[in-house]
């Protein structure tokens, strides 16, 4: 056999058939995200150092990088939006989901020029966002550019975007599965194997370009798995009650995070402002934060990790840095200690909301993660001071918290363990991580149905459905569709008959049966509108004549995909159901109504 014979039966049998040159674009799109990450994160991880550690006058720096800073960046960054307008608002993973979901995966080229002019003015100036959410976004408008380059069809127009998107997240946290399972789970929804195959590529050709390049396997953020050498190796069932609770907790929290966020968007929306300015007025209301934070809680903690800054600002990697180094717990007096993390956490989601609320650009990775660190810690050293667990390691905890606020927020526990999990390289982990992500995503679920970035597209009326919509027809079955009673008819009636029982009963459809009741056919609206061009002929028609006895019928215990599949090849509004062992009509289950049903159960979902 030729080997390009075998290529395509390979290809065909993954799933990709002729589309084989997926996995080519693929590889091509994993080393440009790696090197356009680093193009990307860099700078604002140079910016944000060279302010932190620059040697001048302590007050008139502090000044500037408290006041001034953060209200002339986002005084530009309002310039830069404003200058690249985007018909579809919402942050730009939301713009992804929107993409694959209404727009066959199209995204313009100017929205990764807003992304990354606008997140670096907002995070290199203090704003509270993250790097990943943008980076994100401008994989996501590579591969989707890439493909209309190529004029590539609707289905691997998305697949494109999706490679883009999980190299890039990959990328930043030298994490390619997490990158992966937040595209499959968040942005895209499809786990088919079509779709899996070339992401994967693209993410393992993205982290590898990035490591190459830096010549270390660490995260761009920092904190690499050297720090988590001292993490329990043992997770006993004796602990499942306390990290179940902890999952509860940063659920309440990432539902909390996702409500604030949405609140105070609304506020400025709703705002009488030019727009251009929302962002610096949420930036004054941030820098009144940030003074308030110096003239009190600057000194509240010691740690070697210093910063001139208040926590809250910027994308929050050196707390994270901070909260995971057990030294970090006994350095600091305990009742002292939780107060501030207290406060951390409220001023990190007000300090984030405000930032992104206002108009400000940047993602939602990073302040998860730091909420996530924050709360964690918090919770251990509760339980510590309480002498529920008198060895307790808030610093686990913090890891821990991690994950379960990263899977709340994103509705996506996959992502949040496996993310987690990819930092540390620590296998013992993996327990209490699947736990505290899955209760977490419950609860965030319970609390507010939306993902804190599918909120912005419910807003706008868009339901995306779930990761299981095909599944979710497959467990439905007719018998969850309420049927419309039928309308029987024999085939010697005439047509004038049809006419008298379509102005009695207002019903389009009739079905046609024999002098047992059982099935013949349908008479459907459609072919009754045909035989009244004729009109004065209808009194001599039979029914017989016009009757269609080639339409499929259904029965009660079949699947809602079935019938799907009957209504899409067959153009009629109807279908009887019947009873099969004797062909009798027990009602009509109508198109409508099935959607109808289907989109009742999806918002149940």
């Amino acid at each position: 056999m030729p080997v390009r014979q075998q290529f395509r039966t390979i290809s065909t049998r993954i799933g990709l058939g002729s589309d084989w040159y997926l996995i080519l674009l693929a590889v091509v799109i994993g080393l440009v995200m790696g090197g356009a990450t680093l193009a990307f994160i860099l700078p604002i991880t140079w910016l944000e150092g060279t302010l932190e550690h620059v040697d001048e006058d302590p007050v008139a720096w502090t000044t500037w990088l408290v006041l001034v800073l953060p209200i002339g960046g986002a005084l530009l960054t309002g310039v830069t939006l404003w200058a690249l307008p985007m018909r579809v608002r919402g942050h730009g993973v939301s713009q992804c989901m929107y993409a694959a979901s209404r727009e066959q995966g199209r995204l313009p080229m100017i929205l990764m020029v807003r992304q990354w002019v606008g997140s670096t003015l907002t995070i290199g100036s203090g704003g509270s966002a993250g790097p990943e959410g943008p980076i994100v976004t401008i994989g996501a408008t590579v591969g989707s550019n890439l493909a209309k380059l190529l004029r590539l069809d609707p289905q691997n127009t998305c697949t494109l975007l999706g490679c883009g998107a999980a190299a890039g997240l990959a990328a930043v946290f030298n994490a390619p599965m997490a990158g992966i399972f937040f595209v499959l789970e968040v942005i895209l929804r499809d786990f088919s194997l079509r779709t899996f195959t070339p992401i994967v590529v693209a993410a393992v050709i993205s982290a590898a370009t990035t490591q190459t390049i830096l010549g270390t396997s660490q995260p761009l953020f920092g904190v690499g798995p050297e720090i988590f050498n001292d993490a329990d190796r043992q997770f006993t069932v004796l602990q499942v009650p306390e990290f179940m609770v902890l999952g509860i907790v940063c659920g309440l929290v990432a539902s909390f995070f996702g409500l604030t966020l949405r609140s105070i968007e609304k506020f400025f929306v709703a705002l009488r402002a030019p727009t251009i300015l929302k962002p610096a007025l949420g930036a004054v209301v941030l820098v009144i934060l940030g003074i308030s934070w110096n003239q009190l809680g600057d000194d509240a903690v010691s740690t070697e990790e210093h910063w001139k800054s208040p926590a809250f600002y910027g994308n929050g990697y050196l707390l994270i840095k901070m909260l995971l180094q057990p030294e970090f717990y006994l350095q600091n007096p305990q009742h002292l200690m939780l107060l501030v993390l207290g406060v951390l956490v409220l001023l990190k989601i007000v300090a984030t909301a405000l930032t992104l609320g206002s108009g400000g650009s940047g993602g939602l990775f990073a302040p998860s993660l730091v909420l996530g660190a924050l709360t964690g810690s918090l919770f251990g050293g509760l339980l510590e001071l309480v002498g529920i667990l008198p060895n307790a390691n808030p610093a686990q905890f913090a890891l821990v918290g991690m994950a379960a606020v990263v899977a709340g927020t994103n509705h996506a526990p996959l992502t949040g363990m496996i993310l987690v999990y990819e930092i540390t390289q620590n296998y013992a982990l993996i327990l209490p991580l699947m736990l505290t992500a899955v209760i977490a995503t419950i609860v965030a679920r319970i609390v507010n149905r939306d993902s804190i970035y599918g909120s912005d597209l419910s807003a706008m009326g868009i339901k995306i459905g779930t990761l299981g919509d095909l599944t979710l027809l497959r467990r439905m079955s007719v018998r969850d569709v309420p049927m419309i009673p039928p309308v029987m008819v024999r085939e010697g009636e005439s047509g004038q008959r049809l006419l008298e029982l379509s102005e009695r009963f207002s019903v389009n459809d009739f079905v046609v049966v024999n002098d047992e009741g059982q099935y013949l056919g349908l008479v459907t609206g459609n072919d009754l509108a045909q035989a009244l061009i004729y009109r004065e002929a209808i009194p001599l028609i039979q029914v017989g004549e016009i009757e269609r006895s080639d339409l499929p019928t259904v029965h009660r215990d079949e699947t809602l995909d079935q019938v799907l599949d009957k209504f899409s090849a067959h153009d009629v509004q109807s279908l009887a159901v019947i009873n099969l062992s004797n062909r009798e009509v027990v009602g009509l289950i109508t198109r409508t109504r099935l959607m109808k049903e289907y989109q009742r159960e999806l918002e149940k979902d």
